[in-house]
């Protein structure tokens, strides 16, 4: 194999992530794509939609011997025992969705590919209160402590600082160190692959960065940590108020706006370019990237997805 090729776990699936994956394999990239899923989830779903495309399954025992390319849907197969495949998003489909992630890390490991892309899951059902999300579950997987979640758009990316803490937990989940050690792993994400030192804009907490509390995060976390990271010669500024950071005006200034919660920054990005962003993982020893949406498994076969988020995830890891 030329080209290291890219490993694609279907995820949850009662997801649209099948649909949206057929949608996106249309467009041309050098790397090989490897979809891990069920073989008999596939079919139907091809069925379904009226795909006619061939399967090549892969032994993954032999799976350097392989010449691949993406004429075929190149398939490692995993079991899905549901007698009845389309139910509603539960957790009997937990096994088959570790399943998949268990494949794919151990072809990371094996040094096979560092490319990895993930369809969507149910953060409730699959990971209960065990992880706050797929950035702990696989980060743990590689013993990662210090990650990052980076909402990455070719104009403008976004990265909250406490990804799916309640909102009552977050001013006790920020502190300097974790301000410092994200901005850091965007800082090398941005230098070593898209060769460029990137300007990041850190948000206060508080509306405005003030407050009427007796202790004031912005001054006696945020503000430290931004004058810490200028010292080591990153390109922070602020901290700036969340509430006009996102004005054209703004915002065109910046590479990366550094948020301290998740919706504070993923909220705004999102309205700005839809279904134009990619998820992914900093801090890891691969690239890993999922598309920037949920299962959204009320739009289960009706072939109405929106499959770019997707398109833009294979691209950027064909290019990188």
């Amino acid at each position: 194999m030329n080209f290291k090729p890219i490993l694609i776990v279907a995820g949850e699936p009662n997801s649209i992530f099948l649909e949206i994956f057929f949608k996106a394999i249309k467009i041309k990239v050098k790397s090989p794509l490897i979809l891990i899923a069920s073989q008999k989830l596939l079919i139907l779903q091809m069925k379904k939609l009226k795909i006619n495309k061939k399967i090549k399954i892969i032994n993954v025992k032999k799976i350097k011997n392989y010449s691949l390319d993406n004429k075929v849907i190149n398939l490692i197969n995993v079991e899905y025992n549901q007698k009845k495949p389309f139910e509603k998003i539960s957790k009997k489909s937990n096994n088959y969705i570790n399943k998949s992630f268990l494949v794919a890390t151990n072809l990371i490991k094996k040094k096979i590919t560092n490319k990895l892309i993930n369809g969507p899951i149910s953060k409730k059902t699959f990971l209960g209160k065990t992880k706050l999300g797929i950035t702990e579950y696989i980060s743990d997987k590689f013993f990662v402590k210090n990650n990052a979640m980076l909402i990455f758009n070719k104009d403008l990316s976004v990265c909250p600082i406490t990804t799916h803490v309640p909102i009552k937990h977050v001013s006790k989940s920020i502190s300097k160190k974790l301000i410092i050690d994200k901005a850091k792993l965007i800082n090398n994400f941005y230098r070593q692959k898209l060769k460029m030192k990137p300007k990041i804009a850190v948000l206060g907490l508080n509306p405005h960065c003030e407050t009427v509390s007796s202790f004031d995060e912005d001054k006696k976390i945020v503000a430290p940590a931004i004058n810490y990271l200028k010292r080591k010669n990153v390109k922070v500024f602020g901290p700036f108020s969340s509430d006009t950071i996102f004005l054209k005006q703004n915002r065109s200034k910046y590479d990366v706006i550094l948020g301290m919660y998740h919706d504070q920054v993923l909220s705004p990005l999102k309205t700005l370019f839809e279904y134009d962003a990619i998820n992914i993982t900093l801090g890891l020893p691969f690239t890993r990237i999922s598309p920037d949406h949920g299962p959204n498994e009320r739009m289960l076969g009706k072939n109405k997805s929106n499959p770019l988020s997707l398109m833009r995830a294979i691209s950027f890891l064909d290019k990188n």
